[in-house]
């Protein structure tokens, strides 16, 4: 076996492989032997159907399945031998496929970058912190109740905060527009479900009363007809509803799964629910944080098909979350666009992310491991329960390693970079990061 290797450009490469014919024929001939003894053809009797024949009738076939298992045997051969690591399905071409003479084909593929690691020593990374006030309790418990209340119909001006059921309709120059009108439609008013000025506007109103909206909508408005239109809305309000929060009670408290009878008991567990998704999203802060410096000091080709790759995995994800394991949607149909920079930075991460794994020997820690699990299992009514389970899963406890092992990662990088502390408020630490993209 001949092997050449071109790089055409950046990551891709063409390996040309040159399998001798002797190969060729000697795999062909040994199928066509042992389909001679095994094939029934009217006429012959069993086993005894001469080689002639086989080749006759059905040579192009066992040919083509040789030739298939070749260039898999050969391919992978060849990429060990030159000590390429392919990233990604090769694209096979054959420039020579005649019988008795040589088999010439050329394997196009990219490969994964060659990553020398940039010194993190000079990133600043900022570690945020936060403490749960008795008001952002308060808050929280306040919103737990708004989410369980009802709604109970008022004779009164409405206020933020209400509940208005109306009729709508817009016009633009005097003219209707597609999308713009609406009945027995229930708008919150302060929820910002609206255009600006909508819902502010209609703030004083009583049921029954109908009104004139002069507004604008906004210049990056998703429907391109109607960027930066001044509009007017005629809107009839059918109903004004406030809320009526439920009372802090053992009913109450059930809805949420917790068995405390008392209030103080209740701020107690839902305090500590804040806790774990401060904690949580203290974390997932930082390691954004940690991996866009990263990504930042490490420049790197991606290969092609691994974003690709990512791509699929990421539309998957959005059909999941928003249609649920039983939507009938195609993820194909979500344009590439879409996802792109997100499955490019995800990619780059795990790329750089193996690198200081090889590099620096990380390995996921078991008492990490072992606490990550224990973590996970407190919010269930039986923890053992659930940590046997976990750990009697080996697919699901690799997926925890792996989580262990990213967070490992990070706390290799820390101990290098200029970390600075700050201190900030339970709701700006909860808030979710611009970017919105984190390496899980």
């Amino acid at each position: 076996m001949q092997v050449s290797v071109e790089t055409t450009s950046g990551l891709e490469r063409q390996v040309t492989i040159t399998v001798p014919a002797a190969r060729i024929d000697q795999d062909v001939n040994k199928q066509v032997q042992q389909q001679a003894r095994s094939r029934r053809l009217d006429g012959f009797r069993p086993g005894k159907v001469p080689t002639s024949v086989i080749k006759r009738m059905f040579g192009k076939s066992i040919r083509s399945d040789v030739l298939s298992q070749v260039v898999q045997e050969t391919f992978y051969q060849a990429v060990d031998q030159e000590k390429l690591m392919p990233a990604g399905t090769p694209d096979i071409q054959f420039n020579k496929d005649v019988e008795g003479e040589d088999l010439q084909y050329v394997a196009t593929f990219e490969v994964y970058p060659e990553i020398a690691l940039a010194d993190f020593s000079g990133a600043e990374i900022e570690k945020l912190s936060a403490d749960i006030t008795d008001a952002d309790l308060d808050e929280m418990i306040n919103t737990l109740r708004k989410q369980q209340g009802d709604w109970e119909a008022v004779e009164r001006a409405a206020a933020d905060g209400d509940r208005l059921n109306i009729d709508f309709e817009g016009f633009i120059d005097g003219e209707a527009f597609d999308g713009g009108k609406a009945e027995a439609m229930d708008l919150v008013l302060g929820s910002g479900s609206m255009i600006p000025g909508f819902e502010t506007g209609l703030v004083g109103v009583s049921s029954g009363d109908e009104a004139e909206l002069n507004v604008t909508f906004p210049e990056d408005y998703h429907a391109e007809n109607l960027k930066g239109k001044a509009t007017v809305f005629k809107v009839k309000v059918n109903s004004v509803s406030a809320q009526k929060l439920p009372e802090l009670n053992e009913e109450f408290f059930a809805r949420f799964g917790i068995e405390e009878t008392s209030v103080d008991g209740f701020r107690s567990e839902v305090k500590k629910n804040m806790a774990r998704e401060l904690k949580h999203a203290l974390k997932t802060k930082l390691k954004d944080q940690v991996f866009s410096q990263l990504t930042e000091l490490n420049q790197i080709d991606i290969p092609a098909a691994l974003i690709d790759r990512e791509i699929d995995v990421l539309r998957r994800q959005a059909v999941q979350q928003f249609g649920g394991p039983d939507a009938k949607i195609d993820p194909n149909m979500l344009p590439k666009d879409m996802f792109t920079d997100q499955a490019k930075r995800r990619v780059s991460v795990g790329l750089l992310m193996q690198e200081l794994i090889k590099v620096n020997k990380i390995e996921p820690s078991d008492d990490k491991v072992r606490a990550t699990v224990e973590e996970m299992a407190e919010t269930y009514q039986d923890p053992q329960e659930v940590i046997d389970y976990y750990y009697g899963n080996q697919e699901i406890l690799n997926q925890i390693k792996g989580l262990v092992l990213e967070e490992q990662v990070v706390e290799h990088l820390l101990e290098t970079a200029k970390v600075i502390e700050k201190q900030v408020s339970y709701e700006e630490a909860i808030k979710p990061a611009q970017r919105g993209e984190t390496a899980e």
